[in-house]
């Protein structure tokens, strides 16, 4: 058995408060209906029917906005990755100058001079001497 509806029956609503109660739910339907989405659902300006034609649609539009998220995703992650490199590419551009007026340097006759000397080799202070092979002798 149902206890709610027998409780219901041993304390015996009024008459009156029923019909007042009605009327409340009756002026609420009303200020539903006159609300812009109250005339939207009951007028019938979308019916199930056309909400569950319109639904291959919305699944549609809903997939576009799902792949325009991920390719600004896409995108967003390309310029960071394109930003790193260039930093990265900077860099190896300073190291390579850096290094390259380093080994200029250290070419130079003076420097080299400087470094053979400790092992013992000195620079010629006499130019070359040129040495000629005759032909006609063998």
């Amino acid at each position: 058995m149902n206890r709610f509806r027998e409780d219901e029956e041993e304390i015996g609503p009024e008459p009156e408060l029923k019909v007042k109660a009605e009327k409340i739910k009756t002026e609420e339907d009303k200020r539903f209906s006159e609300t812009f989405i109250g005339k939207f659902f009951t007028e019938g300006v979308i019916s199930k029917e056309a909400a569950t034609d319109a639904l291959p649609f919305l699944c549609f539009l809903a997939f576009l906005g799902m792949i325009y998220i991920a390719n600004s995703h896409f995108a967003v992650n390309n310029v960071r990755r394109i930003d790193k490199l260039n930093k990265e590419v900077k860099e190896l551009r300073w190291e390579y100058k850096s290094l390259k007026a380093d080994l200029m340097f250290k070419s130079k006759l003076t420097e080299v001079a400087k470094k053979v000397d400790t092992l013992g080799i000195k620079e010629l202070i006499e130019p070359p001497k040129k040495i000629i092979v005759k032909s006609d002798e063998y």
